[in-house]
This record gives C-alpha cells, sequence and structure tokens, in this order.
C-alpha cells in the first residue's frame, strides 16, 4: 500500500514517486532519483517537522498533514547509521560533533531504526538512555523528535535528567531560575533592586544574569560589578554565578583586565559555521575560550529556533535540525571545559548549561501559542538528548500571536515536560528587551501546583531572608524587597536605625519605577497573583505596544525632518513588514536608484544618518525623542571631525540590515583602504517597555569592506539601546552615539 500524496504539492513531488510503505529515506531517494540527492533529502526531513512559518519561509514545510505524514513514515523506517552517515548540512561544526560522538555506541546502535529509537527513549529507564547519549548524533536526534507527539515529548522530557554537578539544580522534582535583571540604561540601581525583588519572592537560584543595554566594555563591567557586589555582599558567590550577557570576547578582555570580575561565560550559539559567523564566532574561537573556563563556574549559552532563518544562513535545512547542531556545539564545549578543569587540576565537573529562547524572534518564525509550545517540547527533549542541562525562556513577542494568557498556557503544559529552568523577572515584560516571558508569580505558581522546588542550597539562603519555609512555602518577608535590601545593607555593615534604610530602599524603589523598571511587591488573591495595580500596568503595556507596532510615518512628522530624503524597503505595508522580515532588509528599486543618483551629486562624507521606522515608529515620532537626538549627534560629530552627510536619509519599513545595504551604495568604494565610513542607524525598538525607545545601530569600515558583498554584517556593528525621553535621554545617547562610533573609526 502507498502513502498517497500529490505529486503536484509535493515538497519532493519533482520525483513523481509517492514514498512506499515501510519505505526509508535512502531507498526512496535511490528509487526515486537513482541514487542519493541531497536537495530532495532536506526536503523530506523539513516536511516530518510540526508546521512553523520559518520553515515555510525556507521552502521546507510539508503542503499538508498527509505530505508529513508521508516524510515521517520514511524516517521511522530509516537506520541511525544510515543517517549519521549523510549528515544534512557539512561544515566545519558538522565535522567537529560528529569527531566528539562515542564510535562505539554509534556503531551499536546503527542498524536502529528511529522508529526503534523512538521507541527506546520512551520505554528504557533513565541509566539506558544516558548510555547511549554519547554516541547520538545531533542530526538523529533532530529526526527523532520530529516523530514523536507532544504527550511523547512531555513523556521523554520528565524521565530524563542531567542535574549541573554536585547541586540539585536540573534535578528531578525541581525547578530553577535564571534571573533576569535588565535595565533601558544599564543603571545598577535597576539591576540591583529586581535582585532584591526576585530574592524576596524565593525565585533567582541559578543564574543572575543581565542583557547588557550597551555592548561598549566600559558599561558592560560597570553592571558585570553590581552583580558580582550582590553576590559576594549577600553570601551566595559560591552558590550561584553572575553574567552580563555580552560577546565572549568582551566578557574573556574584562576577565584578563579584572580577574574574578566575570562569573559564568556567556555566548550565543548557531548551527553551522555561516550562522556563527554572524554572531562573531567559528567553533575554533570557542574551543578555545572553552579551554579557559578550568574554574567552578563554566559556560552558558543560547539558542533558539530560527536565528538561522533571520540571519539568512537557513541553506536548505529546517529549524530543527539547526537547532539540534546548537546542542551538538554545547555538548562539544562541555567537554572542553571538562578537559580545561582536570588541566587547571581540578575534578571533570563543568557548570554548563544552555537556555533555549524559543519565541524571541517573532511571527516570521512561528506565530501561535501552539507552534510556540511545540517548539519548547523539542527543544527540551533534544537538549536532553544531548545529555545537557537545559532551561527555558517561553517568550512571545508583542507582534506574535500570543498574548499574555496564552504565554500562562503554554508555561502551564511546558513545566509538565521538566526543563531545568526559566527565566524570572518582576512582570512578563522585560524592560529592556521588550519581550514577553515568565514572571516571578510564575515560578511560584509552577512550583506550588507542580510540587516543585527550588535548589536545596539555596533554599538555605531564602529561608535566612525569611521569604520562604524550609518546605519551600512563602515566609514571613514573602515578596517583601525591602526586606532583602536591609539584609544587604546590614551585610555591607550599615549600623543605621531600620526605618532610616528601609526609607531609603523606598526612596530608591521610586526611582527605579520612575525609569520604566517595573518592581512586584505583595501579591494578589493568591501568592503567585500579581498586585492588581501592577497587573493592570502590566496589561495597559500590551496594548500600548501593540499600537506601536500598527503606527505608520505621520506626514506631519516628516514635514518637519531637515533635509530628509523619504526611502522605502520592499516591504509593502506593516503586515507585511512584520511578517517578513527579509524584505524590509532591502531597499526597493527605486530607492536604490535614488541613492546611486545621490552619491554622484553630493560627494562622499564620512557619516550617514539613517532613520527608520522599524517595528514602533511612535518611538521616532514622539515629542523629544529625534530631534534632540539628532540636534546633539550632529553636534557632535562635527565637534570629533566627523564630516556627515547634510541628507537624512527616513526609511519606511526597515531593518537594521537595510542600513548596511545603504552603507554599500554610499560608502563603498573597491579602490578606497583608508579612512573608515560609517552607518548611523536610528531605529524603533521593539515594543513593550512603555518607554517607546528607538536605538542606534554604529557600523564603521573602509571604503572597500563597505563594496564587499557580505563582508559588513552584526559582528561590525556596535548598539546603543533603550533611547528615549523616560530611558537613555537622546541627547546622552547622541554623545555615546559619538564615543562608540570614535572607537570604532578614530579621527
Amino acid at each position: 500500500m502507498h502513502l498517497e500524496i500529490s505529486a503536484n504539492e509535493s515538497a519532493w513531488g519533482r520525483a513523481r514517486l509517492a514514498p512506499r510503505a515501510g519505505e526509508d529515506v535512502f531507498t526512496y531517494l535511490a528509487r526515486a532519483h537513482g541514487g542519493f540527492d541531497v536537495a530532495t533529502y532536506h526536503l523530506i526531513v523539513g516536511a516530518a517537522s510540526a508546521f512553523k512559518e520559518g520553515d515555510a519561509t525556507l521552502g521546507l514545510a510539508a503542503v499538508d498533514e498527509d505530505e508529513r505524514a508521508a516524510a515521517r513514515a520514511l524516517l521511522a523506517a530509516t537506520w541511525i547509521g544510515e543517517l549519521q552517515a549523510h549528515p544534512l548540512r557539512e561544515d566545519r561544526l558538522s565535522a567537529a560533533l560528529l569527531a566528539g560522538l562515542d564510535r562505539a555506541v554509534s556503531e551499536r546502535i546503527a542498524d536502529w531504526t528511529l522508529a526503534a529509537l523512538v521507541q527506546f527513549v520512551l520505554t528504557a529507564d533513565e541509566a539506558a538512555i544516558k548510555a547511549i547519549i554519547p554516541g547520538l548524533a545531533s542530526d538523529v536526534i533532530a529526526c527523532v523528535v520530529k516523530l514523536m507527539t507532544d504527550e511523547q515529548l512531555v513523556a521523554l522530557g520528565a524521565r530524563l535528567f542531567h542535574p549541573l554537578p554536585g547541586r540539585t539544580l536540573g534535578a528531578r522534582g525541581y525547578l530553577a531560575a535564571r534571573l533576569q535583571p535588565n535595565s533601558p540604561t544599564d543603571h545598577p540601581q535597576d539591576i540591583r533592586w529586581q535582585v532584591f525583588d526576585g530574592w524576596a519572592y524565593g525565585v533567582g537560584d541559578l543564574l543572575l544574569g543581565t542583557n547588557p543595554a550597551s555592548s561598549d566594555p566600559a558599561a558592560v563591567a560597570a553592571v558585570e560589578a553590581a552583580l558580582l557586589d550582590v553576590r559576594e555582599t549577600l553570601g551566595v558567590a559560591e552558590l550561584l554565578p553572575h553574567c552580563v550577557l555580552a560577546h565572549i570576547d568582551v566578557q574573556a578582555a574584562l576577565e584578563a583586565e579584572t580577574p574574578g570580575s566575570t562569573g559564568i561565560w556567556f555566548q550565543s550559539l548557531a548551527g553551522s559555521d555561516a550562522a556563527n559567523a554572524t554572531f562573531g564566532i567559528s567553533v575554533e574561537s570557542m574551543l578555545r575560550r572553552a579551554a579557559q573556563r578550568g574554574g567552578a563556574f563554566g559556560m552558558y549559552f543560547e539558542t533558539g529556533q530560527g536565528s538561522e532563518v533571520t540571519n539568512g544562513h537557513g541553506d536548505g535545512v529546517d529549524m530543527v535540525v539547526h537547532e539540534a547542531r546548537k546542542y551538538g556545539f554545547v555538548r562539544l564545549l562541555t567537554a572542553a571545559v571538562a578537559a580545561a578543569q582536570v588541566a587547571a587540576g581540578r575534578p571533570a565537573a563543568p557548570w554548563v548549561h544552555v537556555n533555549d529562547v524559543a519565541g524571541f524572534i517573532g511571527p516570521e518564525v512561528f506565530r501561535s501559542r501552539e507552534q510556540l509550545l511545540r517548539c519548547c517540547l523539542e527543544d527540551i527533549a533534544m537538549g536532553k538528548l544531548h545529555g545537557l542541562m537545559i532551561g527555558l525562556d517561553i517568550c512571545a513577542t508583542l507582534h506574535m500571536e500570543v498574548t499574555l494568557d496564552d504565554l500562562e498556557w503554554v508555561q502551564d503544559r511546558v513545566v509538565a515536560a521538566c526543563p531545568g529552568y526559566l527565566m524570572a523577572l518582576p512582570t512578563r515584560n522585560d524592560p529592556m528587551l521588550g519581550y514577553l516571558t515568565t514572571s516571578f508569580q510564575d515560578h511560584v505558581r509552577m512550583r506550588a501546583r507542580s510540587g516543585l522546588r527550588v535548589d536545596d542550597e539555596m533554599l538555605r539562603f531564602f529561608v535566612g531572608l525569611g521569604v520562604l519555609d524550609g518546605e519551600g512555602r512563602p515566609g514571613p518577608n514573602f515578596g517583601e524587597p525591602l526586606q532583602v535590601f536591609l539584609r544587604y545593607r546590614r551585610a555591607k555593615g550599615d549600623t543605621r536605625d531600620e526605618a532610616e534604610i528601609l526609607a531609603e530602599g523606598r526612596a530608591e524603589m521610586a526611582d527605579v519605577r520612575a525609569r520604566g523598571v517595573a518592581l512586584a511587591e505583595g501579591h494578589g488573591a493568591e501568592p503567585w497573583d500579581l498586585a492588581p495595580a501592577l497587573e493592570a500596568e502590566l496589561r495597559l503595556a500590551y496594548v500600548d505596544a501593540r499600537a506601536c507596532l500598527q503606527a505608520q510615518w505621520r506626514p506631519e512628522f516628516l514635514a518637519s525632518l531637515p533635509d530628509a530624503l523619504l526611502l522605502h524597503t520592499r516591504a509593502r505595508g506593516r503586515e507585511d513588514y512584520i511578517l517578513h522580515p527579509a524584505r524590509g532588509e532591502r531597499l526597493d528599486e527605486d530607492s536604490a536608484a535614488t541613492l546611486a543618483g545621490l552619491r554622484r551629486s553630493e560627494g562622499a562624507f564620512d557619516v550617514q544618518i539613517v532613520v527608520s521606522d522599524g517595528l514602533s515608529p511612535l518611538a521616532m515620532m514622539d515629542p523629544g525623542h529625534l530631534g534632540p537626538y539628532l540636534e546633539a549627534l550632529r553636534a557632535g560629530l562635527a565637534a570629533a571631525g566627523y564630516r556627515a552627510s547634510p541628507r537624512l536619509l527616513v526609511l519606511t519599513g526597515g531593518r537594521v540590515r537595510a542600513g548596511y545595504e545603504i552603507g554599500a551604495l554610499l560608502l563603498g568604494d573597491p579602490d578606497d583602504r583608508s579612512t573608515p565610513r560609517a552607518i548611523v542607524h536610528a531605529i524603533g525598538e521593539r515594543p513593550g517597555t512603555v518607554h517607546h525607545n528607538f536605538s542606534a545601530y554604529i557600523t564603521a569600515a573602509a571604503a572597500v569592506v563597505w563594496a564587499t558583498p557580505g563582508a559588513i554584517d552584526h559582528p561590525l556593528t556596535r548598539v546603543l539601546s533603550g533611547i528615549s525621553d523616560t530611558a537613555c535621554a537622546p541627547a546622552l545617547a547622541a554623545a555615546e552615539t559619538v564615543r562608540l562610533l570614535r572607537g570604532l573609526a578614530p579621527r
């Protein structure tokens, strides 16, 4: 009996043959093509995935459920050894992942089919599953999860655990948290108070990890110092690390300059050499960094389905496969950290974990809560089948079709699959990144309803603070960050009256809130409910964010901009811009032609200023935002010796990479290797922070580099985020922009 699919509609329909029952992928390819065909191989593996927008963008999604079932049937009958012999993508990363496998284990399971492997991981005991993990290739793991239902993925996650060495973090019956104390201005007070706030709810036992608003090393160092101070002052420096999520080279430089200033080292990873290059890393560079991590705290990684899609490096391979390869990369680096510990005279006990940031990119990857749930379950299973301690950032951008209530729906289903940890913020809205994720109260709810605990060592700390009792239930100081602040001040040797210290704390909390950073206090009807006023504030921010997304340039605003030239990308309207980011990265033909003419008529300048609407046109149009920034920026550039074009380029439907194309058209010269030239690109940030922030992307390179296709990308760029009249003041941001530019292109 044949598995019927339409040859005209099938992703692999050019073969004009339907798969036969019991046929495996490679037998089918031989019958359909007379031998192996890599393009059809990719199409079949991609069609086996649950539907997601990102795979559809790559042309790899099944056209219907019948085609998906046919692709899964082919995979189910395929031998593990055959899959490992045909890597879905071949590059240095692929070679390193295969070389890192336990060959004896791989050979032992080579004649298992994927269907047999699914049955094994769902029925064998935990020790038996762990015994084969060293021989499982990342491509095999990716294909296995494609064959599993959501319920099976949950069952697998609930029976396989990889806790961090010597701790209960990631162990059965525990749910840990990475506190994410972000600030739109990297203000140390904002960061400290969010840590106090999380600990007031007994949340934050794994990591204090801040995403910096500025990538400047001095700003990163200041955030590192604030987090280290809290750890050391309250006596938990040996229990959990801190981390500032800057590029790993920045962290390494800071550690070399001031030993002990950094905690665990962070880096985002991708699933191919080409995509990793956009992060400014390679297999070799990361192995060198891992070799430096011989201490107690090793490395922390972030991944997420879809990064290859948005960076233009899908290259015919679906998102699940790319994600699995990232976990293979983490496994490889974990072994390197273990080797570094042995070389340093320590036992091999690598403190390494990975955070799957599921949902951060947007609707071009997946749009619905069901797709978000599927992604989370797939990634937990793949991480655990790689032998990793894996956590999740269950998140959504404001331009996805996922509401605040949808996010809770996903959380309550994901927790059954037993991720090692989740993110934690005072509310579900990040005050700097402008996206939705897990709040402190969500942790309290999931722990209470699922019978989960915080790490044993950190529980003793929380009991000492009075925020939890010995069973992990709310204590007398639960939800009272002022009491944590009081303990912090006493540990600093502050002998003032308690009332005076608490008054100082209340004043600091008011300052933090005035900068747009929410702090939770107390609770609603249940310990896991936000206080009603804060809940109302959160939902108003959500409504405001949706309005920001749909806004468009106002004619009167455009008319107010001096010497403005209006350009367009290939995006046609806001919905097209939101759903198809690549169209916002390229100029339309008329705009490209206009710039070519502009260069001929106006000559060359050192700096070109570009303004884009981005995801929040209101951030650019609000009074006191763009005007003061541009005025101060032009004055600062002139004072620093730069020649800025008097023309302001205003882009409709613009994304960051559109600025790179503008730079290539205006600044590129294949024969000029002299003074670097720069683009300063101001663009509306993701909405959701109530600030209506915009960012400035500063990119500088020699004219010959601008003229080289593909040479300009994110690693050459510095970014300054959180610019608004209520966060980083536009005039101050302009001065910082000039300072960053001077670091890239000194005069």
